[in-house]
């Protein structure tokens, strides 16, 4: 991974794998989100900019940083981005992405009620629809957004007035009025105030503004068509006239709509190939809003083109999950799969309704499809970027350790316990590419003296490469052991017995200071302890290997533990199944307080007899 040391920072090792400088040079200059990521790929902070390079380059200034933001350089691992057609997308996604994932370097600092909302208020007979900025607990009635922008709320209830002409008055000025307002002068309201519509009438237009809101325009249409024929056989021709209107405002809505928008709901799906590497990005849109992207890098073979790749990738990603995955009514791609007419009759079938996959699109969608090229472009050629840095280390690495040819697979170990209990060895590996987190193994050693690591890492090999000298396991280009000669001549008795003489094995010992950047390496064939410059790009690649098998070990220890405690002390008594134990934590709160009562109060509990109570207490009481 890409590397940087900033002595305003002070990064942690993990921080000390992000190269900023490469990072930039290729990152755009156009708005979009950034989100940034520690070692372990949890999500720390979540920004946008208006100019993606400028805003992420600022935090790595070499001086000046707020003492948060240090904190927060000093744990990046790596930062991925999302380009936006907008300032304003990319404020939006941003909230999106703040809400849902909540990083710990985010403020929320706001929530819905940033945006504004279309506010349907809780009325018996006669509810308004007001503009709101923000989404109050308080209020009964219905809330439909929240939108874009105060202009989009704003034009929708103009609309909304136009047709149905609904009040937007408070409640107020409705309770005190003795004749209509000038909002119904102008037809834009029924003057509900002073009774000129009745209640159900006015339900109605409200119960059809609903829908509008929800996107049901064709079913209003459908009711107002139906009303108008009434109307007219009834010889209700100012009504008739009404709906005529009505439908033919609706219409023209729908064909603006049709030119703008083209629908709202959509999967977007771009494809970008450089280098042997594949990059898809699917930017999810619902509503017309840009709700997030996803990434993906898939293995595929080089003979295969485009159109099966995206078949491939198509099917899996809405098939191939284990949790049912949301369909849109349209899957736009920049290229149609192979054979897109069955996919998207079974993408139908599964939605339960009509779902395309469109190529060629134009107005709004185009620039969906454009936007989720650039994302899928930059995507790339970050990811890339990181594999050069990698590759470089890889050189360097071989070019340190006199190697025949670059490794293209490492395993290093580890042993973690505590105080000699629950002993877990780790073993992690790293490929051209970085972490092979598929490959990694967690041990649990038994058998073995209490704190004895010498034992417990003789152990963990001793399981490992016997099933490779047996054909069942990979074979490594380099082994690492975290620790000093002691577990190093370990390792190299394994090796000895097993055979293994053409595998390099080198140990990694902390050295004398025990900091990072003085780490001294023990060649297991010659004896040789050497050291290497701070700023080598073969130890910041040993060091990151290292840190994985390391913090890989303790979460593995830790599991281990807390799954032992976890585990109930009443499991194994003889006559004591789960109803029991549940039964006698229920009664007594915990084990320790049903370790601390005496026979006759644990004869109490509803199904333990005398003899059973006695069972448990010496049980609990190891007599």
């Amino acid at each position: 991974m890409p590397t940087r040391s900033d002595p305003a920072t002070k990064p942690q090792p993990e921080g000390q794998e992000f190269d900023s400088k490469a990072f930039l040079k290729r990152l755009t200059e156009r708005p979009g989100v950034y989100r940034m990521y520690d070692g372990e790929g949890r999500l720390l902070y979540v920004g946008k900019a208006r100019n993606l390079k400028k805003r992420v380059g600022s935090y790595f200034r070499k001086t000046g940083l707020a003492p948060k933001t240090a904190a927060l350089v000093s744990r990046i691992h790596h930062i991925e981005v999302t380009v936006t057609g907008s300032e304003t997308e990319a404020l939006l996604l941003e909230q999106n992405l703040i809400k849902s994932e909540r990083p710990p370097y985010n403020i929320l600092m706001r929530d819905d009620k940033s945006y504004p909302y279309i506010y349907l208020s809780h009325h018996s007979d006669y509810p308004s629809l007001t503009f709101r900025r923000g989404r109050s607990r308080k209020g009964q009635g219905t809330w439909f957004g929240p939108y874009p922008s105060s202009g989009a709320v704003k034009e929708s209830l103009n609309i909304l007035q136009k047709i149905f002409r609904i009040r937007d008055c408070s409640e107020s000025y409705f309770r005190n009025r003795t004749r209509p307002c000038l909002q119904y002068q102008i037809n834009r309201c029924t003057a509900p105030c002073v009774g000129y519509v009745t209640p159900e009438e006015y339900q109605e237009d409200v119960r059809h503004a609903t829908m509008f809101l929800e996107g049901k325009n064709p079913a209003i249409i459908r009711d107002l068509m139906d009303t108008m024929e009434k109307a007219s056989a009834n010889l209700e021709f100012e009504k008739a006239a009404a709906c005529r209107d009505q439908i033919n405002h609706l219409r023209h809505v729908q064909e603006q709509q049709a030119i703008d928008s083209e629908g709202g709901d959509a999967d977007v799906v771009a494809m970008a190939q450089d280098a042997g590497i594949v990059c898809l990005v699917v930017i999810i849109v619902r509503g017309g809003r840009v709700l997030g992207t996803k990434d993906y890098f898939p293995r595929f073979s080089i003979e295969q083109s485009d159109e099966e790749l995206l078949s491939a990738f198509l099917g899996q990603f809405y098939f191939g999950g284990a949790t049912r995955r949301e369909i849109p009514r349209d899957i736009l791609v920049t290229t149609l799969p192979e054979e897109h007419e069955l996919l998207s009759r079974a993408l139908s079938e599964q939605a339960g309704r009509e779902t395309r996959i469109r190529g060629n699109v134009r107005g709004e969608r185009r620039k969906w499809l454009e936007l989720a090229q650039t994302n899928a472009r930059q995507t790339l050629m970050t990811h890339l970027a990181s594999k050069e840095t990698v590759y470089r280390r890889l050189l360097a690495l071989r070019d340190l350790l006199d190697l025949p040819e670059t490794p293209s697979r490492m395993e290093c170990f580890d042993i973690s316990h505590s105080s000699g209990e629950n002993t877990v060895a780790s073993c992690v590996v790293f490929d051209e590419n970085g972490p092979l987190k598929s490959d990694y193994r967690l041990y649990n050693i038994e058998g073995v003296t209490a704190g004895d690591d010498y034992a417990a890492m003789r152990q963990v090999l001793t399981r490992r490469y016997r099933r490779m000298v047996n054909g069942e396991g990979k074979r490594p280009d380099l082994v690492l052991i975290d620790g000093g000669k002691g577990q190093l001549r370990m390792a190299r008795e394994v090796f000895e017995e097993l055979e293994i003489r053409d595998i390099p094995l080198i140990g990694v010992a902390k050295g004398v200071t025990r900091k990072a950047g003085m780490e001294q390496l023990i060649d297991a064939l010659t004896d040789r302890v050497f050291r290497v410059p701070p700023d080598s790009p073969a130890l910041h690649l040993i060091q990151h290997i290292r840190d994985e098998s390391h913090r890989f070990a303790i979460s593995g220890h830790r599991a281990r533990r807390d799954k032992k405690r976890r585990q109930s002390t009443l499991e194994g008594i003889e006559g004591v199944g789960p109803k029991r134990r549940r039964d006698l934590i229920r009664y007594f709160g915990s084990v320790r307080g049903l370790r601390d009562a005496g026979i006759d109060e644990i004869a109490k509990v509803q199904g333990i007899s005398k003899a059973l109570a006695e069972t448990i207490y010496a049980a609990l009481h190891d007599e």
